[in-house]
């Protein structure tokens, strides 16, 4: 059977997760994410994905980067991509140390040091001065804090930390195949996560959500929300946040989204804004397309949230990797525990030749 681009192929049994778009629904190894996300940390979801236990990983204890990964982040051109940096630092890790650690320890490390190394460049590429670790702030927010050098508000780290859980795991997307390719071949899983991360970097798969930014950016206050809208539906214009490639109903992730922006309703004014227009739009999405059944889908809010902690554009794709660290080494753990290397066919489409001669 050939599919292009292995659509509905099914490639793997996982525990992981399930994606089911027909019905807007996903799971973590077999809770719904409406369960988990508000009631564990980023530290116990991760863990959770990683063996199925509830309990916290301890992140904390590997927010010290070593000498030689500073170095070779310290050295490189400011003009060097985020992903691109994170690429090469993370593939630095393929050290005799660190391959002597079990794959569920070194799950931890890499998981750790991503958003460490991420604010080590970025800040670097601004002439600004490195921030250290601290210690005594969660994995979100001392992301928040390395990156900006402030201790981020609760609602910074309430609202980001939300879009993080959501987005560390969603199956065997275009990155997490390439981690699990890589490791079938009994390669490393620094191997497998700098696969990972350069799929990634691909926009048709961790494109920034800059168009919704550009939309929301147009709304100066609600009033404007319907002429604008009705404006770019008539011009026959893509409403960047709605419509999703799996999900034929709402995407389970932005509503969960929707709903802490709504906790937060009155904190912040462009997450006001974002929730306010969503409703407007949808409402004219139904009255100008119906039967399309576009709903909102997580760049929608991943970018509303973005903007509401004032993270600038650069910084959307490193910190969904960020996130997706989580999901790319659990089923790395788990494709290296069950192991078969992956080698689909091909048909050959070309003229075949009798010889050189004929």
């Amino acid at each position: 059977m050939y599919q292009r681009g292995l659509k509905d192929i099914v490639a793997v049994h996982t525990s992981i997760a399930s994606v089911e778009g027909n019905i807007g629904e996903l799971r973590y190894r077999g809770v719904k994410v409406d369960e988990l996300v508000p009631n564990l940390s980023f530290e116990e979801l991760a863990n959770f994905l990683w063996t199925g236990k509830r309990t916290s990983a301890t992140l904390q204890n590997n927010r010290e980067l070593p000498n030689h990964i500073k170095n070779i982040i310290d050295s490189l051109p400011k003009e060097t991509l985020l992903m691109d940096a994170m690429r090469t630092a993370i593939s630095a890790y393929a050290h005799k140390e660190f391959k002597e650690k079990t794959i569920q320890e070194q799950a931890i490390i890499l998981t750790t040091a991503l958003p460490i190394i991420v604010a080590r460049h970025y800040r670097n590429q601004h002439d600004l001065p490195i921030v250290e670790a601290n210690e005594n702030l969660s994995h979100t927010a001392n992301y928040l804090w390395m990156i900006n050098g402030e201790v981020p508000s609760e609602v910074q780290v309430e609202a980001l930390e939300t879009y993080l859980k959501l987005t560390m795991e969603h199956g065997l997307n275009a990155s997490t195949f390439a981690a699990r390719v890589t490791i079938s071949t009994e390669s490393d899983l620094t191997a497998a996560i700098t696969s990972a991360l350069g799929t990634m970097k691909g926009p048709l798969h961790g494109g920034a959500p800059s168009g919704v930014i550009d939309l929301l950016n147009e709304f100066k206050d609600p009033s404007s929300i319907r002429a604008i809208v009705e404006n770019k539906i008539k011009n026959g214009e893509k409403i960047m946040g709605f419509g999703h490639r799996v999900y034929k109903t709402e995407d389970p992730r932005s509503i969960l989204l929707r709903e802490k922006c709504l906790q937060l309703q009155g904190k912040d004014a462009w997450l006001d804004l974002a929730t306010i227009a969503e409703k407007e739009i949808i409402d004219l999405l139904a009255e100008h397309k119906p039967g399309r059944k576009l709903y909102t889908n997580v760049e929608y809010y991943a970018a509303a949230i973005m903007r509401s902690i004032d993270m600038p554009a650069e910084l959307f794709t490193p910190t969904f990797s960020v996130a997706r660290m989580v999901g790319w080494t659990a089923h790395a753990i788990e494709q290296i525990n069950d192991n078969t290397i992956f080698r689909p066919e091909s048909v050959y489409v070309a003229e075949i030749k009798e010889g050189i001669n004929s």
